[in-house]
């Protein structure tokens, strides 16, 4: 599996770059996970958007899926005889209900109770601790690589077992170490104690505040990270897993 950063920014896009958005290669097939503000730009330097396999969205805050109205614009311009399957939870089916246009898109409904199989990758979704219903994602290939997206949350104890011995986990590390209390994301301490709870090979970081400098931010984690090794996010940065 090849993961590509397409965005990685909290909240709103920065300077340029846009919110959360990875683009997941695992063989011929292509999927992108999350589609936030600036996402489907950053996507069209790699490849065609038309020619995704499928969209995975772990919640519907609009910096993970801002761009999915224009992405669906655009499968309907190309007039492809194919619609793109954008899974999403239904927690919310207002939101959900809009994965769907005719001649498009297609939404399809993942849970937190059993393995979504999406061609050759067998998704497992657990619910976060945030403000609305959002959706970590546990994504192994058919080697037995895998990779953990924490999603937007703040920490739980759940998190531990379900990043598990993950080649890569992407954790929401939204705040550095000196914001603590009542929030929805994690801080640069607890993602890394996470990375080093759970036992992963890598940990990146990712998204980040617009207000805090990446290598700080970077510097807190592996504190706390300790042997695990750690790198931040940013546009265009490649991984292979």
């Amino acid at each position: 599996m090849l993961v590509t950063v397409l965005g990685f920014y909290g909240g709103y896009p920065y300077k340029g770059i846009g919110t959360s958005g990875y683009l997941l290669k695992d063989g011929d097939k292509n999927y992108l996970i999350d589609c936030g503000s600036g996402v489907l730009n950053s996507l069209a330097s790699y490849m065609k958007p038309t020619d995704l396999d499928g969209v995975i969205l772990s919640h519907y805050h609009h910096d993970h899926t801002a761009d999915v109205g224009v992405l669906q614009y655009e499968w309907l311009a190309a007039k492809k005889e194919n619609l793109l399957p954008i899974y999403g939870h239904t927690q919310d089916f207002v939101n959900f209900a809009q994965l769907s246009v005719d001649n498009a898109t297609k939404g399809i409904a993942y849970n937190d109770y059993e393995p979504t199989q999406i061609d050759d990758l067998k998704f497992e979704f657990m619910r976060t601790v945030h403000p609305v219903p959002a959706y970590a994602m546990r994504i192994t290939d058919k080697d037995g690589k895998v990779i953990v997206y924490t999603a937007d949350t703040t920490y739980f104890d759940g998190l531990v077992d379900f990043a598990k011995d993950a080649d890569l986990l992407i954790a929401d590390t939204n705040f550095p170490e000196d914001v603590t209390g009542r929030k929805a994301h994690l801080n640069t301490k607890e993602a890394g104690t996470l990375a080093k709870e759970s036992n992963v090979k890598r940990l990146m970081i990712s998204h980040l505040p617009q207000t805090v400098d990446a290598d700080v931010m970077l510097k807190q984690s592996q504190k706390y990270a300790e042997d695990v090794p750690v790198i931040h996010a940013f546009q265009g940065l490649e991984v292979e897993v």
